[in-house]
Protein backbone atom coordinates (compact mmCIF):
# COMPACT_ATOMS: atom_id res chain seq x y z
CA UNK A 1 0.00 0.00 0.00
CA UNK A 2 1.29 3.53 -0.78
CA UNK A 3 2.39 5.77 2.37
CA UNK A 4 1.96 9.15 2.40
CA UNK A 5 5.80 9.89 1.71
CA UNK A 6 4.79 7.94 -1.83
CA UNK A 7 1.77 9.53 -2.02
CA UNK A 8 3.09 12.91 -2.02
CA UNK A 9 6.00 12.37 -4.43
CA UNK A 10 3.57 10.67 -6.77
CA UNK A 11 1.40 13.83 -6.29
CA UNK A 12 4.63 15.97 -6.88
CA UNK A 13 5.44 14.14 -10.03
CA UNK A 14 1.93 13.92 -11.73
CA UNK A 15 1.48 17.95 -10.98
CA UNK A 16 4.38 18.93 -12.34
CA UNK A 17 2.78 18.46 -16.13
CA UNK A 18 1.41 21.50 -17.29
CA UNK A 19 -2.18 21.62 -16.56
CA UNK A 20 -2.36 18.43 -15.07
CA UNK A 21 -4.69 17.97 -11.96
CA UNK A 22 -5.75 15.38 -9.25
CA UNK A 23 -9.40 14.19 -9.62
CA UNK A 24 -10.93 10.67 -8.97
CA UNK A 25 -12.13 8.78 -11.48
CA UNK A 26 -15.94 8.06 -10.80
CA UNK A 27 -16.94 7.67 -7.40
CA UNK A 28 -13.68 6.25 -6.19
CA UNK A 29 -11.67 8.64 -3.43
CA UNK A 30 -7.94 7.07 -4.94
CA UNK A 31 -5.71 9.83 -6.44
CA UNK A 32 -6.50 10.24 -10.49
CA UNK A 33 -3.93 12.49 -12.46
CA UNK A 34 -5.64 14.09 -15.60
CA UNK A 35 -5.14 16.62 -18.57
CA UNK A 36 -8.04 18.36 -19.87
CA UNK A 37 -10.42 15.60 -17.86
CA UNK A 38 -8.25 12.91 -19.40
CA UNK A 39 -6.53 10.47 -17.13
CA UNK A 40 -3.43 10.01 -17.55
CA UNK A 41 -2.89 7.99 -14.52
CA UNK A 42 -4.84 6.79 -11.50
CA UNK A 43 -4.31 4.59 -8.09
CA UNK A 44 -6.43 1.58 -6.85
CA UNK A 45 -8.81 2.23 -4.38
CA UNK A 46 -6.69 0.08 -1.93
CA UNK A 47 -3.48 2.16 -2.31
CA UNK A 48 -1.45 -0.76 -4.30
CA UNK A 49 -1.66 -0.17 -7.77
CA UNK A 50 -0.70 2.79 -10.60
CA UNK A 51 -2.21 2.44 -13.61
CA UNK A 52 -0.73 4.61 -16.59
CA UNK A 53 -1.06 5.01 -20.20
CA UNK A 54 2.13 3.32 -22.22
CA UNK A 55 3.56 3.61 -25.85
CA UNK A 56 2.95 0.23 -27.71
CA UNK A 57 5.20 -2.49 -26.61
CA UNK A 58 6.02 -0.64 -23.26
CA UNK A 59 3.28 -2.89 -21.36
CA UNK A 60 4.32 -6.00 -22.47
CA UNK A 61 8.45 -5.10 -22.28
CA UNK A 62 7.30 -4.03 -18.33
CA UNK A 63 5.65 -6.99 -17.71
CA UNK A 64 7.55 -9.70 -19.13
CA UNK A 65 11.27 -8.14 -17.59
CA UNK A 66 9.74 -7.39 -13.81
CA UNK A 67 6.73 -9.28 -13.22
CA UNK A 68 7.37 -8.52 -9.51
CA UNK A 69 7.21 -4.49 -10.58
CA UNK A 70 4.39 -4.67 -13.17
CA UNK A 71 1.03 -6.09 -14.99
CA UNK A 72 -1.69 -5.89 -16.71
CA UNK A 73 -4.45 -4.22 -15.37
CA UNK A 74 -8.20 -5.62 -15.76
CA UNK A 75 -10.20 -3.15 -18.18
CA UNK A 76 -7.54 -0.95 -19.50
CA UNK A 77 -5.06 -3.16 -20.22
CA UNK A 78 -5.81 -4.47 -23.40
CA UNK A 79 -5.80 -0.88 -24.59
CA UNK A 80 -1.89 -0.71 -23.47
CA UNK A 81 -2.71 0.74 -19.91
CA UNK A 82 0.58 -0.70 -17.30
CA UNK A 83 -0.13 -1.47 -13.62
CA UNK A 84 2.50 -0.48 -11.46
CA UNK A 85 2.49 -2.31 -8.03
CA UNK A 86 3.27 0.40 -5.15
CA UNK A 87 3.52 -2.49 -2.40
CA UNK A 88 6.47 -3.39 -4.44
CA UNK A 89 9.56 -1.62 -3.88
CA UNK A 90 10.12 0.82 -7.19
CA UNK A 91 12.79 2.55 -8.90
CA UNK A 92 10.54 6.49 -8.67
CA UNK A 93 12.88 8.06 -11.25
CA UNK A 94 12.15 5.07 -14.09
CA UNK A 95 7.96 5.56 -12.67
CA UNK A 96 8.80 9.43 -13.45
CA UNK A 97 9.46 8.54 -16.71
CA UNK A 98 6.84 6.17 -17.50
CA UNK A 99 4.45 8.66 -16.03
CA UNK A 100 5.34 11.57 -18.56
CA UNK A 101 5.09 9.60 -21.13
CA UNK A 102 1.70 8.52 -20.26
CA UNK A 103 1.15 12.50 -19.80
CA UNK A 104 2.74 13.18 -23.08
CA UNK A 105 0.36 10.49 -24.91
CA UNK A 106 -3.03 12.02 -23.61
CA UNK A 107 -1.91 15.36 -23.45
CA UNK A 108 -2.55 17.82 -26.64
CA UNK A 109 0.92 18.28 -28.18
CA UNK A 110 1.14 21.80 -27.13
CA UNK A 111 1.13 20.76 -23.73
CA UNK A 112 3.14 17.96 -24.40
CA UNK A 113 5.60 20.51 -25.74
CA UNK A 114 6.38 22.44 -22.79
CA UNK A 115 8.61 19.53 -21.46
CA UNK A 116 10.90 19.94 -24.11
CA UNK A 117 11.93 23.58 -22.80
CA UNK A 118 15.21 24.28 -20.89
CA UNK A 119 14.40 24.43 -17.18
CA UNK A 120 15.00 28.31 -16.40
CA UNK A 121 17.03 26.37 -13.28
CA UNK A 122 19.82 25.06 -15.41
CA UNK A 123 20.04 22.81 -18.36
Amino acid sequence: MIDEAEAARLREICLSFPEAVEKSFGGHTAPAFRIRDKLFAMTSEDGTALTFKAAPGVQQALVSSAPDRFFVPPYVGPKGWVGARLDAVQDWDELAELLEDSYRLIAPKRLSALLDRPSPDGP
